[in-house]
């Protein structure tokens, strides 16, 4: 990776938001802490990783890593932020971490290189299948409160 002082910036980051602490031989960073603040800590933690990777796409990296560290970032932002099991997560997934090791292989092993088409259509073809599946529970949910309300409420039971 090159020395250029924002990318030391970066990896000084990564370190300080997952792995600067230590207690009994675990590495933990400030994400953690901070997300034990409701919305405040999980936008905060996952600003920082933004910016981060706003860094590095400044420094040329392809878009197809750009998009990998996105899915990392916003990954660790959307579990993060439920409660309890969002904080245990938050501790062992290190998502800068992960996101520096993805720098360090695509400037010394030529990895993650591309547009990053592959990912945006799968992540398309994801995003509408869970967009049919939540159309669909939301009508089998309406269909069968109504069915409940009309015959445990209103008396009906359907025929003539």
């Amino acid at each position: 990776m090159p020395d250029d002082k924002r990318l030391i910036a970066v990896k000084r980051i990564s370190k300080l938001m997952d792995e600067q602490f230590s207690i009994g031989g675990f590495k933990f960073g400030l994400d953690p802490i901070l997300n034990l603040v409701p919305v405040a800590g999980d936008l905060g933690g996952y600003l920082v990783s933004i910016a981060l990777i706003f860094t590095m796409m400044q420094h040329g990296a392809s878009g197809k890593l750009l998009l990998k560290m996105l899915g990392n970032a916003t990954l660790d932002a959307l579990l993060g932020a439920i409660p309890v099991l969002g904080w245990i997560f938050d501790f062992v997934f290190k998502a800068n971490t992960y996101n520096v090791k993805l720098l360090s292989e695509y400037y010394a092993e030529g990895k993650h290189t591309g547009t990053g088409r592959g990912i945006i259509l799968m992540m398309l073809v994801l995003f509408l299948i869970i967009l049919i599946a939540v159309v669909w529970l939301s009508l089998w949910f309406l269909k069968t409160v109504t069915g409940y309300i009309d015959y445990h409420w209103l008396g009906y039971k359907g025929g003539t």
